[in-house]
């Protein structure tokens, strides 16, 4: 495998996320953020966190596919989810959990920063979700 993730010892422990990831490849795959979307557009999960997480991370297994990887190869996750509180915790790692088999996600998720923003470009949208990842 081309990535090793871990958690040094002095780091937050346990945490639903290794803190470092060492990837060794010839290739960089960056998949823009996505979004709760089809691909003709069709929002999912309309004013449900749980439900555009969980189609988020489908996008971006696509992407990631599309490119010849998977989440294994996966060194970094970046996460902007609107007006966020941390009482919205428990609907997002739903959402992860909920398609993490389907997917392949590894438990626990690479490396990855959740930050909270205002809004995103349709206010409609609630989260999107960006990945980097190397393959040989």
């Amino acid at each position: 495998m081309s990535v090793q993730r871990f958690t040094p010892e002095g780091l937050l422990q346990p945490a639903p996320y290794h803190h470092v990831a060492v990837g060794t490849g010839s290739r960089h795959v960056h998949v823009s953020g996505q979004t709760s979307s089809l691909a003709d557009g069709t929002p999912v999960a309309p004013g449900d966190l749980s439900g555009q997480v969980a189609q988020a991370l489908r996008n971006t297994a696509r992407g990631l596919a599309g490119a010849g990887a998977t989440f294994d190869d996966v060194v970094r996750l970046t996460v902007y989810v609107t007006q966020w509180k941390p009482e919205k915790m428990g609907a997002f790692m739903a959402g992860v959990e909920s398609v993490a088999d389907e997917i392949g996600l590894p438990q626990p998720l690479p490396p990855a920063s959740l930050i909270g923003v205002d809004c995103l470009f349709d206010p409609g949208v609630l989260v999107e979700i960006e990945a980097t990842a190397l393959v040989d």
